[in-house]
């Protein structure tokens, strides 16, 4: 530290550190330093690199947990400045100065007035000043030095994570490692021994141990059998001071139970088991129980069950809750026939643990005796279903089969029948109570119900309670009593038909069996064998085909034919049916589509009702009215040749284009100017078409090839003013043929615009809305409007 140097001299402070070694006892030692060096408590001396300053020190030092009655001292601070005439006033500041350490600022002693803790806070940093006491300026530059708290040991070692929970397998070997333990103590580690722990084992031996130095807990018993004891307790110690005598000591429990491992086989607790099984005993059902017991828990205990033995009858299988063998039937029993069945049962460990194999087979064996019972059965019938078969249309009290049942006990009594669900009303079969023969009641339908299916029970005579049931199905066998016949179809002819066209094809339907008409015949009725207009061909498909034998068919004349088919089938005794077919002249397209047919079968096939047709008829009526009544209310409507001055219309005709001449061929058609007879049929307007019609005045065919066309338009034009039939306005007609050599020269509206007239057309504006156009062209002629 560098000082600066007021006054040219550079004191030199020494420091007096004291330091108490021992209980109750002082010991002050000074601290002398020169100019560049400073003298520490241990005797070392640390050269300072740096100029001279008035006063060094390191360190103090305060002993924890002081309990005198007197503030412990600390150390003294002296300036060489001091001389002792109390000039000098020593100041102290930082952590704790002023509450835990106080200062003489007399004479520099430094007091503890609290007791301190070391594992709280290990040393306090302060600062120390001289400043003259009259003056109140300082003699040495403020200096920094620390107050270490010294240790002792006051801190019991302690166990954070006890107290344990441990495990190890059952039968493991010495020196298996069961879990380490760790004791912390808060004392300072780098200090004396009031850290250092040692581990030792209060409770738990001989079948544990401890490392005094890792706290490692072993197992030093071996084969440690969990079926003889599953649990221990262990109490281990731990204390400081390397154990000595005066050390402060730490415990925790560590609870260490054993795993279970397959070492046990299982057992059953019997060699010989009886078991009573009645014969009515339902295929499926279980009929015992069987177990066999195993010190082991978990997946080591699981037992599977297994038969070594016996014919079928029994099987057995494992409950999982509950690990017993659960016996069942597989197949019915009978009393009569067998009474006692001898089972072999082995019962084994599902998981076997290779390294138990030297203790004995895991598997055990027992013989079960299974006694079957005596009950009263109900009878039993010789088949598990009966089908039989009965002709249609048999008589009633035709047989139809017999059901065989007996006793199966050994009194052998008599068995009655009767049928189950069968109602007075519709019973169609009977059975012999005695005999168990089947009849018929009545006529049998195959084509109504093929087949039946009807429940015969059997009951003990002395034991009406005891009832056997049984299926029986009836096939209806299949006689040819149905003739076969067609179905009515839609037939079509076209009016355009060509001889030996296929028009249709029909088929047979039979509600007999296949085996009965399964091939059918058709062919025309004798009377109309030979028909001029239709044929039939057998397709030997069980179809036919009618063709056409003539060309052409009218609707007009006759619309339908009818065409009598006989049908046979190939049955014993042969059936046929004649049906008569309706065919129905259509016109059709060229590729066969039907186009229309006869008005009436038109109206049928739509569907339509006699009222649909009126309503119909009476809107198309209503609608013709509607239709007549607007055209007549559109020719008798006038439209105003004036228009009102409130509803002012403007009706402009641009004539802006004057032609070519009569040399010009492609603008307009100008024949009629050119040939005046073809004109003379354009004389009437045609904007309004006149009420009385003039009669016109025809000229001769020479007169009008002579006449000149200017004399031809003011004939035209004298036409037009007396013509009665024309409108009462104004009407511009144009004619773009000028003529050759016209005197009166060009009449275009551009010639007219480019010439200046003379004209004063102010006078329009006088004439009403009508000629405001006319008025808003001519009336505003601009001076400065060229061509």
């Amino acid at each position: 530290m560098r000082i600066p140097n007021t006054s040219g001299i550079c004191p030199v402070l020494v420091c007096l550190c004291f330091v108490q070694r021992c209980y109750g006892s002082t010991h002050h030692t000074s601290i002398k330093v020169t100019r560049n060096q400073t003298k520490h408590i241990d005797g070392e001396t640390e050269v300072h690199h740096r100029p001279k300053r008035g006063w060094v020190w390191n360190q103090f030092f305060v002993l924890e947990e002081h309990i005198g009655p007197d503030p412990q001292y600390v150390g003294k601070l002296h300036s060489n400045s001091d001389k002792g005439d109390g000039s000098v006033r020593y100041i102290l500041t930082g952590e704790g100065a002023g509450t835990i350490f106080l200062i003489d600022d007399t004479t520099g002693d430094i007091h503890a007035m609290k007791s301190l803790d070391r594992e709280q806070k290990t040393h306090y940093v302060l600062h120390a000043q001289a400043i003259d006491r009259r003056t109140d300026k300082p003699l040495e530059p403020k200096s920094e030095f620390i107050i270490k708290v010294q240790d002792i040991n006051d801190n019991a070692p302690e166990f954070p994570d006890g107290p344990y929970i441990v495990t190890v397998p059952e039968m493991s070997e010495i020196g298996t490692s069961v879990i380490q333990v760790t004791a912390t103590d808060g004392d300072d580690p780098t200090y004396g021994n009031s850290a250092r722990v040692v581990y030792s084992i209060l409770q738990g031996q001989p079948y544990f141990s401890v490392d005094p130095k890792t706290g490692v807990i072993r197992t030093a018993l071996p084969n440690m059998d969990r079926e003889a004891r599953e649990h221990y307790t262990v109490v281990i110690q731990a204390k400081d001071m390397a154990g000595q005598v005066g050390g402060l000591s730490g415990s925790t429990t560590i609870n260490v139970t054993l795993t279970d491992v397959n070492d046990n086989p299982p057992r059953f607790p019997q060699k010989h088991y009886q078991l009573y099984v009645p014969e009515s005993a339902q295929v499926g059902s279980a009929v015992g129980k069987i177990k066999a017991n195993d010190a082991d828990t978990g997946l080591n205990a699981d037992i599977r069950y297994s038969i070594t033995n016996g014919d079928g009858v029994f099987s057995i299988s494992t409950d999982k809750e509950t690990r017993e063998g659960i016996l069942m039937l597989k197949k019915p029993l009978n009393y009569e026939k067998k009474k006692l069945y001898t089972l072999n049962i082995e019962g084994a460990n599902t998981y076997l643990d290779f390294r138990f194999s030297h203790m004995g087979p895991f598997k055990d064996t027992t013989m079960l005796k299974v006694n079957v019972g005596d009950v009263d059965e109900p009878p039993l019938f010789t088949l598990p279903f009966y089908e039989m078969e009965v002709y249609e249309n048999a008589k009633a009290g035709t047989v139809v089969g017999t059901v065989t049942a007996h006793d199966p006990d050994s009194a052998n009594s008599l068995v009655r029948y009767f049928i189950d669900n069968n109602s007075q009303d519709q019973k169609e079969f009977n059975i012999d109570s005695n005999t168990g023969l089947i009849t018929t009641t009545k006529h049998l339908d195959r084509e109504e119900n093929p087949w039946y299916n009807i429940t015969v029970s059997a009951s003990e005579t002395g034991y009406p309670s005891l009832v056997s049931h049984v299926s029986v199905g009836i096939r209806v066998l299949d006689v040819n009593d149905n003739p076969p016949y067609i179905s009515n179809e839609d037939i079509v002819v076209c009016e355009n038909g060509r001889p030996g066209q296929v028009i249709h094809t029909i088929k047979a339907i039979d509600k007999d069996d296949t085996a009965n008409g399964a091939r059918f015949y058709f062919s025309l009725q004798e009377s109309q064998s030979i028909n001029p207009n239709f044929t039939l061909r057998n397709n030997e498909d069980n179809t036919a085909s009618i063709l056409t034998r003539r060309r052409r068919f009218s609707r007009t004349s006759q619309d339908l034919y009818y065409l009598p088919v006989v049908v046979a089938d190939s049955g014993i005794p042969h059936l046929s049916s004649t049906s008569t077919l309706t065919i129905r002249v259509c016109a059709c397209e060229r590729d066969g589509r039907i186009r229309t047919c006869h008005a009436e079968a038109f109206l049928s096939s739509a569907g339509l009702s006699t009222g649909a047709l009126i309503a119909i008829l009476l809107c198309v009526v209503i609608l013709l009215a509607i239709v007549v009544l607007f055209i007549t209310l559109r020719r008798g409507k006038k439209e105003p040749l004036i228009i009102s001055e409130e509803d002012v219309r403007e009706n402009v005709v641009t004539y802006d284009d004057e032609g070519g001449g009569e040399e010009d061929t492609e603008a307009f058609d100008i024949c009629a100017l050119r040939n005046p007879s073809a004109a003379e049929e354009l004389k009437y307007r045609r904007d309004v078409r006149p009420e009385v019609m003039c009669t016109p005045r025809l000229q001769a065919l020479s007169a009008i090839d002579n006449i000149n066309v200017q004399e031809f338009l003011k004939q035209r034009l004298a036409e037009a003013d007396h013509d009665p039939g024309v409108p009462p306005y104004d009407s511009l007609q144009t004619y773009a043929y000028e003529g050759q050599r016209s005197e009166a020269g060009s009449i275009s509206s551009l010639d007219s615009l480019g010439t200046q007239s003379d004209q004063d057309y102010n006078f329009l504006d006088e004439w009403g809305p009508e000629f405001k156009k006319l008025a808003e062209l001519y009336g505003e002629m601009k001076p400065d409007r060229t061509t």
